[in-house]
């Protein structure tokens, strides 16, 4: 006969509670420690709570303070609710929102208005058929619109709002006398509360989308040079006297590019926004870093089977691997001194210098690679052990001109985006 253990959920009801009373500080302090662990990884986050909690405590004077109330009235809700949806973690997002808001805001409610106007004139019983119309059909065009991949990337919370708007306006005007006072109301509210919203955001410690856009492109062509510098110094030595895979840390750092796709290309919509940015500016090439990331992720792709061979137990140390030594690591260093140029190049809005004496040095070593495998006689070698140590060798030739493209990307980066020419030293 098997007796079931006993437990909290066949437990009555005071050994329930009981249990967990006993569990609950554990929870606790475990959700304190998430907590602490959330504000330390990003302390950004910490201050954007707060920047929020500061704009709707501004808000909310339109409720304190009589004179304002009494101007506004019950409108100010508007204001508060502005605030709460348009506010976001960086500047370009927050205007972005804002913006489309505002916009769409003050479209829908005019063409709201003209519509109700319309209406007015086809007389008390052709007045709902033709609202119903148009609400129909500028309803179904604008969604429709939202389906552009264009439109959807920067403007479908405006075309969102839009639509929500008009609707509101035009309904609404059949039972409301003062339509035009109703959508003076509502554009004068939104655009006060996307104000403070702007001001709270840029003000207080912003955070600019796009130095994270050109910090991330940036930090992904340095883990690609980082890799390949790693990989030509650990590749070649002997099984035994490889660092543990733990301890090399080059590995795991290329991976996060091949799932940015998405990020960067939000970023760099998001970041067009920031017009008002003291390094960027109006017109400033964003869709050129989306460019950068693209090559940058298709050379990841490469370098990923260099990974593979990497952790795969091959020993490189016999006749043709000590043949291909040289060549490889040549490879492997100076494309990783180009990539990690170009990165700081991205980074500090300076023309790179030098990246492409790296690059024909690569190029040199590749023709020296090529002579060697062309040469190399076959007839008494051991085709098993040297098949893995050439497919190393034809990747990272591969990869080469891949770190020409992202060469050429950045450099036409640095033409439409104006980067300075670093100093050159004159010696005496």
């Amino acid at each position: 006969m098997n007796i079931a253990a006993p437990s909290i959920e066949n437990a009555g009801p005071f050994t329930r509670a009981c249990g967990w009373h006993k569990l609950l500080p554990n929870k606790i302090v475990k959700m304190a420690k998430k907590i602490k662990k959330l504000g330390q990884d990003d302390p950004r986050r910490i201050i954007h709570s707060l920047k929020v909690g500061l704009a709707l405590t501004l808000v909310s004077t339109f409720y304190y303070i009589q004179p304002l109330y009494d101007r506004i009235g019950e409108n100010s809700i508007r204001v508060v609710i502005t605030v709460i949806l348009v506010f976001e973690f960086s500047v370009g997002a927050t205007l972005g929102k804002g913006l489309n808001r505002m916009l769409a805001t003050l479209s829908a409610s005019a063409l709201g208005v003209g519509v109700h106007h319309l209406a007015t004139l086809f007389g008390e019983k052709g007045e709902p058929i033709v609202l119903g119309f148009f609400v129909a059909m500028i309803a179904a065009t604008v969604t429709f619109v939202r389906f552009f991949p264009t439109m959807k990337a920067r403007y479908d919370y405006g075309l969102l709002i839009f639509i929500l708007t008009f609707s509101l306006v035009s309904v609404s005007g059949y039972r409301v006398d003062e339509v035009l006072h109703m959508a003076h109301q509502r554009v004068t509210t939104i655009i006060m509360g996307s104000f403070i919203a702007f001001v709270t955001c840029i003000c207080i410690r912003p955070v600019w989308i796009g130095e994270e856009l050109q910090n991330l492109i940036a930090n992904n062509i340095e883990k690609l040079g980082n890799f390949l510098q790693g990989f030509g110094s650990e590749f070649f030595k002997i099984s035994e006297d490889r660092q543990p895979l733990s301890d090399m840390a080059f590995i795991q750092g290329y991976k996060s590019l091949l799932t940015s796709k998405n990020n960067e290309e939000t970023m760099a919509n998001l970041a067009r926004w920031e017009i008002w940015h003291y390094r960027f500016g109006l017109f400033h090439p964003w869709k050129q870093y989306v460019i950068i990331g693209i090559l940058t992720r298709q050379c990841a792709y490469k370098i990923e089977a260099l990974d593979n061979y990497l952790k795969s137990e091959i020993q490189t140390l016999n006749e043709f691997g000590r043949k291909i030594q040289e060549p490889s690591t040549k490879i492997c260093s100076e494309s990783g001194e180009a990539l990690r140029e170009l990165a700081s190049a991205v980074r500090k809005m300076k023309q790179p210098t030098s990246v492409n004496a790296h690059i024909e040095n690569s190029k040199t070593a590749i023709e020296n690679l090529k002579f060697m495998l062309d040469t190399y006689d076959l007839e008494d070698a051991n085709l098993q052990k040297i098949i893995p140590s050439a497919e190393v060798t034809l990747t990272l030739i591969d990869v080469v001109p891949c770190i020409v493209k992202i060469a050429d990307a950045v450099q036409e980066l640095a033409s439409l985006a104006h980067f300075k020419t670093p100093a050159t030293s004159v010696s005496p």
